[in-house]
Formats: structure tokens, C-alpha cells, sequence
């Protein structure tokens, strides 16, 4: 596992009415899994400019980019991802599918009703406890 090629991305948690949105992969070694929409870091990039250029890419939608709810680190076969995942918000745009073969707003109990990729199922967890404690303060 020494020298292993680590994989800088981001994630955008985007909330609405106390449901996340989430889309499911259309292409590549992982299509069919579930995911927070997002994508790699280009060079001299910042984390928070990153997820606004990928979302406006995958997506057509402008977001604004909130704080940062979790760093995942994951060892998948061939790679080391290291995720930052930050809540967003829709400024503009909706949520158009360009990548990604489907998409849904969950609710907390719906969460575990798909197929996440490995990198994600502790996020959903956490993502849970923080979905239950928004709606308790509403």
C-alpha cells in the first residue's frame, strides 16, 4: 500500500428542506454507485473554487460553497482518495444532469436506500445524525 497515488476531490453536501442531494455515477469503474456530486482539485486551485467549477460543469448550477462538514480518507485498490466535503447551497441553476445517470433528495431514513461508493458510507452516518439534529432545531 506504500506509494499509493493519492486523489484530491471535493464534495458538495447541498441541503434543501432538510434533504441532500446525491447523484448516481453514469460512467467509469463506479458507475451505479451513489455519490456527492463534486471532483478533483485542479492545480493552483482552491478547494471551495474547485466545487463551483465542478458543480457548473456537472450539474449547470452555481453554487455557494459553506463550511467544510468532513474530510474522508479511503483507500480504494488502486488509489487513496481524500475527499473534502463541504456544505453547499444553490444560488442558481437545477441541478441538470450531465455526468451522473440519476440524482435524488433524501430524506435521513432514505440514506441507506442506495448504493454509495465505499468513500461515502461513513459520511452517511455522520450526515444522518446532522440531518435529525436541523430538523429538531426547526
Amino acid at each position: 500500500m506504500k506509494n499509493m497515488k493519492t486523489v484530491n476531490v471535493v464534495s458538495a453536501i447541498i441541503i434543501q428542506n432538510n434533504k441532500v442531494f446525491a447523484a448516481q455515477r453514469g460512467y467509469g469503474e463506479y458507475k451505479g454507485k451513489w455519490e456527492f456530486p463534486g471532483g478533483k482539485i485542479k492545480r493552483q486551485e482552491t478547494p471551495k473554487a474547485a466545487l463551483e467549477r465542478e458543480i457548473i460543469e456537472e450539474l449547470d448550477t452555481k453554487i455557494e460553497v459553506g463550511e467544510l462538514f468532513e474530510t474522508v480518507e479511503y483507500d480504494y485498490p488502486n488509489f487513496h482518495l481524500s475527499m473534502q466535503c463541504f456544505f453547499a447551497k444553490v444560488v442558481s441553476g437545477n441541478l441538470i444532469l450531465k455526468e451522473h445517470s440519476a440524482a435524488k433528495w433524501f430524506r435521513k431514513s432514505q440514506l441507506n436506500s442506495v448504493d454509495w461508493l465505499s468513500a461515502n458510507r461513513e459520511l452517511i452516518e455522520k450526515l444522518a445524525k446532522h440531518l435529525e439534529d436541523a430538523a429538531a432545531v426547526d
